[in-house]
């Protein structure tokens, strides 16, 4: 029995290994507030569980909220292997994820982060920066990018973290 507890990581392992072939997995994902997950692919079967929170998921090439299909906690999703998908989470959520290895992520618009070679001519924030995203401020930790979607992850004076597009940032 493994409860449902505070996560300090991004991902939890609470079963297996999902990067051995043949081999049952499950994890646990905490999708910061903010979070859009770009168009990507699994080469497994995907079983998704929704255990806190809101969890907004699509399937298709392009990220379209409009195809984006609400799960509270408590929902479950199954994506065949190959399914392209992407997702949104307005407010953060665990999302529980089973299946058996290898488990891949193959994003359909490639991924950039800030800390990639050149990521000065891809994001306008470096990491450190102090900024304002709505009515939230802190300093950003991460920035990511897959194809037309740019988000940064902000850290506030708290330690609490959360995520927003790029056109919404601002320099503090």
């Amino acid at each position: 029995m493994i409860p449902l507890t505070p996560m300090t990581g991004d991902v939890e392992l609470l079963y297996g290994n999902p990067e051995t072939p043949g081999e049952p997995f499950v994890m646990r994902i905490r999708e910061l507030p903010g979070t859009k997950v770009p168009p990507h692919t699994h080469p497994v079967d995907e079983h998704i569980t929704v255990v806190q929170g809101t969890w907004y998921f699509g399937l298709g090439t392009e990220y379209r909220q409009e195809d984006l299909r609400e799960l509270k906690a408590g929902s479950y999703a199954f994506a065949p292997a190959g399914t392209s998908m992407f997702g949104f989470s307005p407010d953060g959520a665990i999302v529980q994820v089973h299946g058996i290895g290898p488990f891949r992520i193959h994003w359909l618009g490639e991924l950039a982060t800030l800390d990639d070679k050149g990521a000065d001519t891809v994001f306008r924030f470096p990491r450190g920066a102090h900024v304002r995203a709505g009515d939230r401020e802190g300093t950003i930790a991460e920035g990511y990018r897959s194809g037309s979607i740019k988000q940064y992850e902000i850290e506030r004076l708290n330690g609490d973290r959360f995520m927003a597009d790029e056109a919404s940032v601002h320099l503090q």
